[in-house]
């Protein structure tokens, strides 16, 4: 019996594993940029973003966590857009959050949540993905305070 579900192990193995390998991998390029990133990489159908932050922040506007996660979830709305997808499809989120000097140097969750709740467990868009959230020491622009990557599945 051992043998027969190490076989079957095996053999699952061995089609879960093909099965990876054809997946087309698609790498979406940073609109107007030649940062060494993708934007996103797609690999079956699964999309992977890159972390975002404010596009206003790199032009001298910073806005505080609720605007900017507001922001943030825009672009990040017209890059699953721009694949054919929603943040319905989104299964996961890693959200970066910098200390707010106006909130003590934490990190200000009420005010992420408050843009958040605006894009998830909506009416209109009633799901929610898995996240998690931190509090880092800082982001890549030192103006920003949110940075997000999500990772979207593309429905069947």
């Amino acid at each position: 019996m051992q043998l027969k579900r190490a076989m079957f192990a095996a053999g699952m193995m061995t089609i879960l594993c093909s099965a990876g390998a054809k997946a087309q991998t698609t790498r979406i390029p940073l609109p107007n940029s030649n940062f060494p990133i993708s934007q996103g990489v797609s690999a079956g159908d699964t999309l992977y973003l890159s972390g975002m932050i404010d596009s206003s922040v790199m032009h001298g506007e910073a806005g505080d966590t609720k605007t900017q996660t507001i922001h943030v979830l825009q672009q990040i709305q017209k890059a699953l857009e721009a694949q054919k997808l929603t943040l319905g499809d989104v299964v996961m989120m890693h959200v970066y959050l910098t200390g707010d000097a106006g909130k003590g140097g934490k990190m200000d969750f009420a005010g992420f949540m408050e843009g958040y709740s605006q894009f998830f467990g909506t009416k209109d868009q009633p799901n929610k993905p898995a996240r998690s959230a931190m509090q880092v020491a800082a982001l890549a622009a030192p103006a920003a305070l949110v940075e997000i990557e999500v990772i979207a599945v593309k429905p069947k």
